[in-house]
């Protein structure tokens, strides 16, 4: 599974609006933002790269006044952590990351929630789950998940832009309206070598423990489905994550790290 989520970030990384392939490292640029979050490298699958290759991958970071930063499942590129290493890059965060297939997929129905997806959600209704179809509701989005990250990611006309370009390009975003508020939402990336990442699950403080991110985690996962996918993957914060991921069907199934290179 390592190969399946490394080759999905190569291909994920070649949709950006800028592509720079070097030394066995693939980077991803978009030029609207100078965020290390969207601007980062990975390397390909089985890459053996030297310490050569790497200073040329710092080399296209630095001209372009980008952090040197990379995101990658370590196992499917074993060669790659001591070089990178050996040229000063540190450890930002390592994370686990959990897989849903259609063989493990739990209906939300079946998910520990009740039934009745039609209702206002409250506790013991499953929340409606709803697609943004205007910009209204794609900025509304971007501001609640802003919100739900504690302002990590200021809310933007670029970030409801974004948004957009997931649905419009084959991906998938979903929300959940409370007393006409966004309470909360996340996207799925479109599918590329057999899998989708499902990211950005968040909601709102005041409304939280409804059931939120489960509903559109699960209708998410579904969606992907559809759009071809064999498998959905995301990674967690905290145990309690991970439980609301677990009851939609996704499993551990491996670790990614990221590191980059400051200065």
């Amino acid at each position: 599974m390592d190969l399946d989520v490394q080759s999905f970030a190569v291909a994920h990384l070649r949709r950006r609006p800028e592509v720079v392939e070097t030394g066995g490292f693939v980077i991803g640029i978009d030029p609207a933002t100078t965020s290390p979050h969207l601007n980062y490298a990975t390397p390909l699958p089985g890459a053996e790269p030297t310490p050569s290759d790497v200073r040329a991958l710092v080399r296209e970071f630095r001209t372009r006044g980008l952090l040197p930063r990379l995101e990658f499942a370590p196992d499917a590129a074993p060669a790659v952590e001591a070089v990178l290493r050996a040229a000063g890059f540190g450890t930002e965060a390592e994370h686990a990351y959990l897989v849903c297939t259609p063989d493990t997929f739990v209906p939300l129905t079946h998910a520990g929630a009740v039934p009745g997806a039609d209702a206002a959600p409250h506790a013991g209704a499953v929340p409606r789950v709803e697609t943004p179809g205007s910009d209204e509701d794609y900025a509304a989005l971007d501001a609640a998940l802003a919100e739900a990250f504690g302002g990590a990611f200021p809310p933007s006309p670029e970030g409801a832009a974004r948004l957009r370009r997931t649905q419009d390009g084959g991906g998938a975003v979903r929300f959940v309206r409370v007393d006409k508020e966004v309470a909360g939402g996340a996207l799925c990336s479109a599918p590329a070598v057999g899998m989708a990442e499902l990211a950005g699950v968040g909601t709102r403080p005041a409304f939280r423990g409804r059931g939120i991110a489960q509903a559109v985690t699960a209708e998410l996962a579904m969606a992907s489905f559809a759009h071809g996918a064999r498998g959905v993957w995301l990674e967690y914060d905290g145990e309690g994550s991970r439980r609301v991921y677990e009851r939609v069907g996704f499993r551990p199934r491996g670790t990614r790290l990221y590191v980059s290179l400051p200065g």
